[in-house]
């Protein structure tokens, strides 16, 4: 027999993990759609417009992260800074300067969805810095992107359509080319390359001579003609190849194909699906050498809590509300204590994943190191179904702007991958998948002919001879 006082807890422990393990594997959008449900429904839920850390219970001030729980523990350590801040902190960091109140909550437009097309993916990020009688400027324009969300209608074209001049247009235009994905709203592939560029020397650094090889070099550099870039920018083909490989890794001339940040969708019909990261890492005080910070989006701002009006009028209720009231009591309670508890679950994920894989997030495919849902439960003591909740339908923007799913950072095959681009995007001649199968080999990768083949279409790399009909041509 149990003792009396465990059976009595036995179903209240059973509910907070089934609780915890449905929350954990939900997305932010999911969770807000969870979190606006059970306020709606339940009156003893509370949203507190005051926020505090949810990791601290520490008092924030405005959008600001926590001062104690964002700050690294010393100035000289690597580890990452992990830390939850509401998902509205985030579009007001990053569109500030704009003296219109939208946020993307005032759009008519479910909000809910997880994927989405293209123009209103795009029309809800830029909401807080559009003018409202620039809103069918911004329409317009993003109806009028083809597949690869470059925009082949002239500027000039849509000033007279509405009548408005040139330069406004053009202030809608860069809102939407610096939205996700970045460059999308350009005029040609050249143009969506350089804005993305711009982004991305404010977080790191770029080549030198890459904005002049972009500008001039284009027809150079997609045919691999490092010697000839060389002369033309005053450089050795070796910085020219550099240039290349950088472009080919951290760049996308097509930002609608960035599915998932990148351009090789594999020869899979892949539907377009854009989506608001779930996590955001960037550099911290904008150091590539410094420590990660890895912020974590909670849908909602402010704070959840039992409302005090309804714990009060509880204890007068009447007897036939008692039962319902106790119930929507113990509800609300369980929903707070299991937010907190995924939010330390995550929190402890990320910083062992982003810890173990930081030269991937910063260096690129290449340097994924192998890492499985098991041994990752295993160091943080947790079942592995747990990790899989945790990492399932996750989203993950990296420094560079990619924004990828989190499961990637266990794709084994990934820097296989990576040497297959890399072996092909430098090849004198096309080599064929036996060739390439031997190469890795001598790196230590056994892999098989009809593996490479595998790996090269998922990369949407065309067969040998195509690649070589092609060169001919």
């Amino acid at each position: 027999m149990y003792p009396i006082h465990l059976l009595e807890t036995k179903p209240q422990t059973t509910a907070h993990l089934a609780q915890t393990m449905t929350l954990l594997s939900m997305n932010s959008a999911e969770l807000r759609q969870k979190i606006e449900s059970e306020l709606a429904n339940n009156p003893a839920l509370e949203l507190l417009e005051a926020r505090r850390c949810r990791a601290c219970g520490r008092l924030l001030v405005e959008s600001n992260p926590c001062p104690i729980c964002s700050q690294p523990y010393s100035p000289e350590a690597l580890e990452p800074i992990v830390f939850t801040s509401a998902r509205n902190d985030f579009f007001q960091s990053h569109r500030t300067g704009s003296s219109h109140n939208i946020s993307p909550d005032d759009l008519p437009e479910d909000n809910l969805a997880p994927v989405l097309d293209l123009p209103t993916f795009i029309l809800r990020q830029i909401a807080p810095e559009l003018a409202e009688e620039d809103r069918p400027i911004a329409a317009h324009i993003l109806t009028s992107l083809d597949e690869d969300g470059l925009l082949p209608t002239p500027l000039l074209e849509i000033s007279r359509y509405h009548h408005v001049s040139i330069e406004r247009v053009t202030r809608v235009i860069k809102l939407i080319q610096h939205s996700e994905p970045i460059g999308a709203g350009s005029s040609s592939p050249q143009e969506a390359l350089l804005v993305q560029l711009e982004v991305l020397s404010n977080s790191r650094q770029t080549p030198e001579h890459i904005e002049r090889a972009i500008r001039e070099g284009m027809d150079l550099l997609s045919r691999h003609h490092y010697t000839k870039l060389g002369v033309l920018l005053d450089i050795t083909a070796e910085e020219a190849e550099e240039i290349s490989k950088f472009i080919s890794t951290n760049l996308n001339p097509y930002p609608a194909r960035s599915h998932w940040g990148s351009i090789r969708q594999g020869s899979e019909p892949t539907p377009h699906a854009y989506h608001q990261p779930d996590i955001l890492i960037s550099h911290l005080n904008g150091q590539p050498d410094g420590p990660l910070v890895i912020e974590i989006l909670f849908p909602v701002g402010g704070s959840l809590r039992i409302n005090p009006l309804f714990r009060k009028v509880f204890k007068n209720a009447p007897s036939e509300k008692i039962e319902k009231w106790q119930k929507d009591l113990e509800t609300a309670n369980l929903l707070i204590k299991c937010l907190r508890q995924r939010g330390n679950t995550m929190r402890r994920l990320l910083s062992i994943i982003t810890q173990h894989q930081r030269d991937f997030i910063l260096q690129g495919d290449k340097h994924l190191k192998p890492i499985t849902r098991a041994s990752l439960a295993q160091t943080l003591e947790v079942h592995e179904s747990t990790v899989s909740r945790a990492v399932s339908g996750k989203t993950i923007r990296l420094p560079n702007g990619r924004i990828i799913p989190l499961s990637k950072f266990f794709d084994r095959s990934l820097p296989i991958r990576a040497m297959i681009r890399e072996m092909i995007d430098s090849e004198k001649e096309a080599l064929t998948d036996s060739q390439i199968a031997g190469k890795l080999g001598k790196k230590g990768y056994s892999i098989a002919r009809r593996t490479v083949a595998k790996y090269r279409s998922m990369e949407g790399i065309l067969s040998a001879r195509t690649r070589q009909s092609m060169a001919r041509t």
